[in-house]
């Protein structure tokens, strides 16, 4: 294309954009802009309480189904918003409409989800699907609409959306640990009937003001007799109804309720309707002979008739029952690592805490409310018993929707760090639930064993013992392995002390050093060549790093395809790696969406879509740029979890902090790139090394700063967080300039295709991080900017960049 064709081709769209500009220099921009933040808010605070409750009515993976239901919406949104624009009316009161519309929709269809049983069968979960993106569907046409129509400004108004979604991002953690996740779905529905008052205004239209403000003046009642009296609560969960549960309180990553055991006279805490663990009611100052020998003669109390009046780490101490039985053993000195609040503060010491005799009362014990791993790192201290029974984090974060089941308690690196910090004679005991064949236990020992051979054991053997109470239930759900694991071999004392309180309880031994009865776990320890083994057996469990903290996940890759296809509510891993078969319905859905999304404009438009050749290379750079940023964000959030000492504030300080730094990015934009696609090429240049050099120096950075104060910290994550975040917030305002030159009813597709790369690159997120790693995602994410280079160097928005450059040249 000639300069003169350029400009002849140029001519019409200029009188329209110039006419369009002379109304927005005529527009009230605060406003937009307070709507356009007001929208963005309350579509990000839906979106991730979404997967809290999502995690609570069917299971940690499912919440992750509510991040690729938003991100589907807001592409459908895209999508729906050319139908929006034909309809008759003024544009903002159109827009207005729709908030209000969203504003209601969001009750009615969180009335409806919670109304549900949470049956976990196709059908159900279709309709949750599609019901769950009815708010996100209006919610991507409103910012659709808007981002179309104020062009001229993209930067500021991509800026205003960014903003509003870390704000979102802010809002998360208190409210959820304030009102809950219903209630927290609630205020995103008052902010959309704001920011509804806030489009009508614009449209000046006084009844449709007064409408929404009325509105948010109801969902504000409704919100507040809800918290009172929850009307719009949980009552279904996993399949069954929800009852007698004394106390119920939410934060940003469980739901915590307290309920009584049937027939015992004892406590419960359940955490998401799901896992549980009993308040200990042990009265200590009279503690008989019996309640001694039930406490110390089970699996988990194994260790403290080993090392009797140990000085004792607890990670996970829940309702106390492993603190009860290390003081019945006579310990001392005993620290409790619980990370959950409600569970360590409210319930044990504030509000109920005469159910467990005031255990964490005891002068003898300390209990820390941190993540287990992060004080592990930072303590100075050396214990002659770590212990950590049955604990899990399948409860999905808002942080780990995306991380299918990390879990980084369970890595070779932390047993490094577990090992470390014993004593010469100390001794780790891990409980895990048995199976057959064993999985999750057998996987503990191959964190063992990779762990005591990083430290100079060159017989790892010598060190375990492996112990199995409940032996009858290992064919179903119930079986319990404890696993010890000693810093130095044991001697011939220890191994005998285990045998004869083994016998006495009652417990059967799978493993003893010197023991020749045959297991997996005695094939494993005593393989010549270890790789072998994990590459025969029927489960993957091989040890795995920080970098892909995938403990739960067992599934042979060989073995992929059949699990998919066959699992079931019959099959004991359906729980634990069930989220397989989510994820490929997951990928399915989005392949399909994103083809639906790419190929409905053309059906709605017709003869009104733009003939050049390359728009489909135009839209495959919103795809890549889509894709990368959350392929990035995602990969961001996991690695700084254990830096940042909690999920929760990795979630916030890296959402955050991307989302910031991005929306000042887009806001300069335009003077730093200025549709010049010389300089845009920079960019995505830059951010492809900057990425690429970040993975690299998080490791090094992270775990020599472990020590460091938690303010301390939260500086250096941002500072490494910024640079990048700053550019990556610059591609997507400037691509759609570049595209508004030369296709400007394609803006909106352009939209709606970056929407839907985000459900691609959510669950391709998910995919790499298990197979390829944290570190190598976080590459592959920085190398689709790449792509995304390729992509722009073969559309139209070249060219028109480059013309458009040269007339500036010329003209001045």
């Amino acid at each position: 294309m000639s300069t003169v064709d350029y400009h002849k081709r140029l001519s019409p769209l200029r009188s329209v954009r110039q006419g369009a500009e002379a109304s927005v220099g005529r527009r009230h921009w605060p406003q937009i802009y307070f709507g356009i933040v007001a929208t963005s808010m309350a579509t990000l605070l839906l979106e991730l309480t979404l997967t809290r409750l999502f995690s609570v009515i069917y299971f940690y993976h499912f919440a992750f189904l509510a991040i690729s239901i938003a991100l589907f919406g807001l592409g459908a949104g895209g999508v729906f918003s050319y139908v929006v624009a034909g309809w008759p009316g003024r544009f903002f009161e159109k827009i207005g409409i729709l908030a209000s519309l969203n504003a209601v929709a969001i009750v009615a269809c969180l009335s409806f989800l919670l109304s549900r049983t949470g049956e976990m069968d196709t059908p159900a979960l279709m309709i949750a699907y599609f019901v769950a993106a009815i708010p996100f569907v209006l919610s991507g046409t409103v910012v659709s609409l808007v981002i179309a129509d104020t062009i001229g400004r993209i930067n500021r108004t991509y800026f205003f959306d960014l903003i509003g979604a870390a704000g979102g991002c802010a809002l998360l953690v208190p409210l959820l640990d304030r009102l809950g996740a219903p209630n927290t779905i609630l205020v995103s529905a008052v902010l959309f009937a704001v920011s509804s008052a806030i489009w009508f205004h614009l449209a000046r239209s006084p009844r449709g003001r007064v409408a929404a403000v009325m509105l948010g003046l109801l969902l504000v009642a409704l919100m507040t007799y809800n918290g009172k009296y929850p009307v719009i609560d949980v009552k279904f969960a996993k399949g069954q109804q929800l009852k007698d549960e004394e106390f119920v309180r939410w934060n940003s990553f469980s739901r915590i309720a307290l309920k009584p055991e049937p027939g015992t006279g004892f406590k419960s805490v359940v955490i998401d309707a799901d896992a549980a663990t009993g308040v200990a009611p042990f009265n200590f100052d009279r503690l008989t002979a019996k309640e001694r020998f039930d406490l110390a003669y089970h699996g988990p109390g194994i260790p403290y008739l080993l090392r009797p009046g140990a000085k004792t780490l607890i990670i996970g101490p829940g309702g106390g029952w492993d603190v009860s039985r290390a003081l019945a053993s006579g310990s001392k000195d005993i620290t409790g690592v619980e990370i959950n609040p409600i569970i360590a503060r409210v319930i044990m010491r504030e509000r109920f805490p005469g159910y467990s005799n005031y255990l964490y009362f005891r002068p003898e014990v300390k209990i820390v409310v941190e993540d287990g791993r992060s004080f592990v790192r930072r303590s100075r201290d050396h214990y002659q018993v770590l212990q950590a029974t049955l604990v899990d984090t399948w409860a999905s974060t808002a942080a780990g929707a995306f991380a299918l089941s990390e879990n980084n308690l369970y890595t070779t690196n932390a047993f490094v760090d577990y090992l470390s910090h014993l004593t010469p004679d100390g001794v780790m005991a891990f409980t895990r639930w048995g199976f057959a064949p064993p999985r999750e236990s057998l996987r503990i020992v191959s964190l063992a064993i990779s762990a005591l051979e990083q430290l100079g054991q060159h017989d790892p053997a010598a060190n375990i013992a492996v112990l199995r109470e409940d032996a009858s239930k290992i064919h179903a759900w119930g079986a319990q392995d404890t696993i010890l694991i000693s810093r130095n071999p044991f001697t011939a004392s220890d191994v005998e002390r285990i045998r004869a309180a083994a016998a006495t309880a009652k417990i059967q031994v799978i493993y003893l050093p010197g023991t020749v009865l045959p297991s997996p776990f005695r094939d494993l320890l005593l393989a010549p060549d270890p790789s072998r083994f994990y590459n025969a057996y029927p489960f993957d469990v091989r040890p795995v790093s920080d970098d892909r903290p995938f403990f739960f996940y067992t599934v042979q890759p060989r073995d992929l395809w059949q699990f998919v296809m066959h699992a079931s509510h019959a099959t004991a891993d359906y729980k634990v790696n069930t989220a397989l078969p989510v994820l490929f319905g997951l990928v399915a859905i989005s392949i399909v969406a994103t083809i639906i999304i790419m190929a409905l404009p053309p059906l709605l438009l017709g003869h009104r879509l733009p003939r050049e050749r390359g728009i489909i290379k135009a839209l495959l750079f919103f795809l890549c740029i889509g894709a990368a940023y959350i392929l990035i964000q995602v990969a961001l959030i996991q690695k700084f979890v254990l830096f940042l000492g909690h999920p929760t504030y990795a979630l916030t300080v890296i959402v955050f902090s991307m989302l910031l730094s991005s929306g000042l990015g887009s806001l300069v934009s335009k003077q730093a790139a200025r549709n010049d696609t010389r300089r845009l090429s920079i960019i995505l240049l830059g951010i492809a090394a900057g990425t690429v050099l970040l993975s690299f120096i998080i490791t090094p950075v992270t775990e020599g700063g472990v020590a460091l104060p938690f303010t301390l910290k939260v500086v250096v994550s941002v500072a490494m967080i910024i640079p990048v975040g700053f550019f990556m917030g610059m591609p997507f305002p400037t691509g759609l300039a570049l595209l508004e030159r030369v296709a400007p009813t394609s803006v909106r597709w352009a939209w709606a295709v970056n929407a839907a790369s985000s459900v691609l690159g959510s669950a391709a997120a998910m995919f790499l991080a298990i197979y390829c790693g944290l570190q190598l995602t976080l590459v592959i994410g920085g190398l689709l900017y790449f792509g995304a280079l390729l992509s722009l160097a073969g559309s139209p928005m070249w060219q028109t960049g480059i013309l458009a450059i040269r007339g500036v040249a010329r003209a001045s």
